[in-house]
């Protein structure tokens, strides 16, 4: 009854997607209808420039939001989990968190009159674009990763880098050699998790956007009101075949490690 169970969830998470996966084959223009077995609309796809300038730009976005939302999001939860009690702890923790319970729209609001604010006050950001979705993403995934890497170091104790340091290491050096390869896979799997979040956004985006940041989820979005086309199925395909390679690559590295 379990393992039923199980196979009646996996199916229902994959069988929407890979029926998407199979439209993208499908010949015909309307993107849910079979017509037959053909690789037109990846052939188009390569062909749109608009679609692919967009894919582009929401991976280098989300590249560099997850990589700025694990430098703040590792620091706060580096200190949140070892630096023990200090003066506005429990409001440092709770602002850190506030992204994860605040609604997007708040959020995506709320980043858009600071921006606006500070364009007054200092001139910059002269235009809101990719720089700005990066700032936005940022604080978001950053949050993500501080709760990933406290649970990791909070469920260590901190024995190995007491004994660095009762060995002579300096507090940088025991946290190069002992507490950051302990936080390796945290920070890796917040770094998944906040390129993952900023790929898909689209509300945050739509706030804190311009003209000269139209990320993939946000033409998607817009071509919804004029109707979709295949050509987003094949992207589709795209995205999840380069997902598996990177999980599989992944794999196969942790593998050949432990073996």
């Amino acid at each position: 009854m379990r393992r039923l169970g199980l196979w009646l969830g996996l199916g229902f998470l994959w069988l929407p997607v890979l029926l998407l996966a199979g439209y993208a084959f499908s010949d015909s223009r309307l993107p849910f209808q079979w017509g037959g077995f053909s690789f037109r609309w990846f052939i188009t796809l390569a062909r749109n420039e608009r679609l692919l300038e967009a894919a582009w730009l929401s991976l280098r976005v989300a590249a560099g939001a997850a990589t700025l939302g694990m430098l703040l999001g590792g620091a706060t939860g580096w200190v949140l989990a070892r630096r023990g009690p200090f003066a506005g702890r429990a409001l440092f923790g709770a602002l850190a968190g506030v992204p994860l319970v605040l609604p997007e729209v708040v959020t995506g609001l709320s980043l858009l009159l600071f921006f606006v604010l500070l364009e007054g006050w200092t001139g910059w950001p002269a235009e809101r674009g990719a720089t700005t979705i990066v700032l936005a993403h940022a604080t978001m995934g950053a949050a993500y990763v501080a709760v990933v890497v406290q649970a990791r170091l909070a469920g260590m104790e901190p024995d190995l880098e007491d004994a660095a340091r009762d060995l002579g290491a300096t507090p940088a050096v025991a946290f190069r050699t002992i507490t950051l390869p302990l936080m390796a896979p945290s920070l890796l799997a917040g770094w998944l998790l906040a390129f993952t979040l900023s790929l898909d956004d689209v509300v945050v985006a739509s706030f804190v956007s311009g003209p000269a940041g139209t990320t993939l989820p946000m033409v998607v979005f817009s071509m919804l009101r004029l109707g979709l086309t295949p050509e987003v199925n094949a992207l589709a395909v795209v995205i999840l075949a380069v997902a598996f390679l990177c999980v599989g690559g992944a794999l196969l590295v942790l593998r050949r490690r432990l073996a």
